[in-house]
């Protein structure tokens, strides 16, 4: 049902925060212990951020293929970073059964980077610009919006857009979050 919604209303308009607008900015600790502020971090390029309950299955089922962008942007500018809803210590146990080798944030108690980016459901993942705006705003995992990412990625650096997803992987074009 979400997929026909999210088809008829264009796609984007679920999440507050659409591509074209500018993404509010944040500080957050990350499961390590560090911080991480986006308005450094677009200083350096841009950043891939993707918001995830640990639980979520198909948060789990989406951030194996973030990571293969990652892995593939590897030594571009580029930040990708996970923003959970859960405590660091079972976030640092998701990023190690899934093998994801990004940071991941720690959003508090009442989730209030999440509320500002008006999330509606987990997964959620944005490419913001150096220059603050979003160019890709996507709930759950939708092919396409990966696809996208990876090529504005390409455009950005100047490179073929990575692979994200190889022949053999059998993936939907979408799964609801």
């Amino acid at each position: 049902m979400w997929h026909l919604i999210r088809r008829l209303l264009g796609g984007k308009t679920m999440t507050t925060v659409l591509a074209g607008h500018v993404a509010p900015t944040f500080t957050l600790k990350a499961t390590a212990g560090s911080s991480f502020a986006l308005a450094d971090a677009l200083k350096k390029g841009p950043v891939v951020a993707a918001f995830f309950k640990i639980t979520c299955p198909v948060c789990q089922f989406t951030f194996p293929f973030l990571e293969r962008l990652h892995k593939a942007h590897k030594d571009d500018p580029v930040s990708f970073v996970g923003i959970s809803q859960d405590d660091a210590r079972d976030t640092r146990e998701f990023l190690a059964e899934y093998g994801i080798t990004f940071p991941a944030l720690v959003d508090a108690d009442g989730y209030p980077v999440s509320n500002q980016y008006g999330l509606t459901t987990v997964p959620t993942v944005f490419l913001i610009a150096p220059d603050g705006k979003v160019k890709v705003s996507s709930m759950g995992f939708c092919k396409a919006d990966l696809e996208d990412i990876a090529k504005h990625l390409g455009q950005q650096f100047k490179k073929t857009p990575a692979e994200v997803f190889l022949p053999t992987d059998a993936v939907p074009d979408y799964k609801p979050g």
